[in-house]
């Protein structure tokens, strides 16, 4: 898959250079995905059983390492993993608070659905 928006897992490694465990986390994502040919949300969760669906069977939070990602996967044929958002587990209840209202709402703001 190609991923777009790569540049928001950058900013998350920048931001956390001295965690070790985070950055090799976020690097093993970027490689699952690029490596991946996901053509069904099954096909997904079987590989990364921590991906929640959290709106329309295409938007996904990814646990990695106490950080979680919020991503946009296309299942296509020239499928596409979209990053829409990361941050850590405080930042993610701060901004959705647990709440897929709250998540969906967030999408429609941001021009995401």
């Amino acid at each position: 898959m190609k991923i777009i928006n790569k540049h928001i897992l950058g900013k998350l490694i920048r931001k956390n250079q001295g965690n070790s465990k985070l950055v090799k986390a976020v690097h093993q994502l970027i490689s699952e995905i690029e490596e991946s040919n996901w053509k069904t949300p099954q096909d997904l969760t079987e590989k990364r059983p921590d991906a929640d669906c959290v709106y329309g069977g295409e938007f996904y939070f990814f646990n990695i390492s106490i950080h979680r990602t919020l991503i946009l996967v296309e299942f296509e044929e020239n499928g596409e993993a979209t990053i829409v958002w990361a941050g850590s587990h405080d930042d993610y209840e701060l901004t959705f608070k647990n709440n897929r209202n709250v998540i969906k709402k967030w999408l429609r703001n941001n021009n995401w659905i």
